[in-house]
């Protein structure tokens, strides 16, 4: 149902995802101009990858399994896009593309704490229903 606190949740993970890339940098070049997620192809198609599966996964409220399948892959991608970011930052030795770290770096960081506290509400979900089934 839609007013369980997942939906919170996954609503959340799905704004956090694409609105702060569009307005927080996720680092500074090595002439001190502002990187945004939506200069960036790449960075821009994981970020709305994220947010399509947290909106997909709002409506598949009916079918459990596959709503904590779907929160389980948005988790991957977005550790996906923090190998990314770490890898882009870790790299910063002949100033080629990050200069300094930005604080949209983290964004990835938040939507897996909301995506996880999803799921945990899924399962939690999915055993209360599983309990009441073993009493009929």
């Amino acid at each position: 149902m839609l007013q369980r606190i997942q939906t919170i949740y996954l609503l959340l993970a799905a704004g956090v995802s694409a609105a702060l890339p569009v307005f927080l940098p996720y680092g500074i070049d090595s002439d001190g101009v502002e990187l945004f997620a939506k200069e960036d192809f790449f960075l821009l198609g994981l970020f709305a990858g994220s947010a399509v599966l947290s909106f997909i996964a709002i409506f598949l409220f009916k079918n459990r399994q596959l709503q904590f399948v779907l929160g389980r892959i948005n988790i991957l991608l977005n550790f996906i896009l923090l190998g990314v970011f770490v890898y882009w930052s870790l790299t910063v030795s002949g100033e080629t593309k990050v200069s300094e770290k930005g604080i949209g770096m983290i964004i990835p960081i938040i939507s897996i704490v909301l995506l996880v506290m999803a799921n945990k509400a899924i399962k939690k979900d999915e055993n209360l229903v599983k309990s009441v089934d073993r009493l009929r």
